[in-house]
């Protein structure tokens, strides 16, 4: 068993061409603890969001704090805490914050990759 301890620092601002807005991402469970699953916590403050993304995985988000937006390319919800989101893998998909809102969520997956515009920009082992 591993008790992985909370951060009480602010996790860092995303700065990969993947976001827009200020978004900020902390790992929580990765491949040190697991090989089976990853966790993450995505705080998007109000206004930011990821780009349009697809994952090689099923991706389960469980809205925390705030207000935020999943969307296809097709539907677009309000989602706030204690909605729990299951994303097919394979789905174009994107989530963030309202413009008034800052929005967080658990996201959780296994090892994979994550697809924006064609091109591998993470990948989980």
């Amino acid at each position: 068993m591993q008790i992985i301890r909370h951060d009480p620092t602010e996790a860092p601002i995303m700065t990969a061409p993947v976001v827009r807005g200020n978004v900020r991402l902390r790992p929580l469970v990765g491949a040190e603890q697991t090989d089976q699953l990853r966790a993450l916590y995505v705080h998007f403050e109000p206004g930011g969001a990821n780009l349009p993304h697809t994952h090689t995985f099923d991706q389960v988000l469980y809205i925390v704090e705030g207000e935020g937006i999943v969307a296809t390319e097709t539907e677009e919800y309000r989602v706030r805490p204690g909605d729990a989101i299951v994303v097919p893998a394979g789905e174009v998909h994107w989530h963030g914050a309202t413009p008034e809102s800052a929005m967080g969520h658990l996201a959780f997956g296994v090892p994979g990759t994550t697809d924006v515009g064609g091109q591998i920009v993470r990948a989980t082992e």
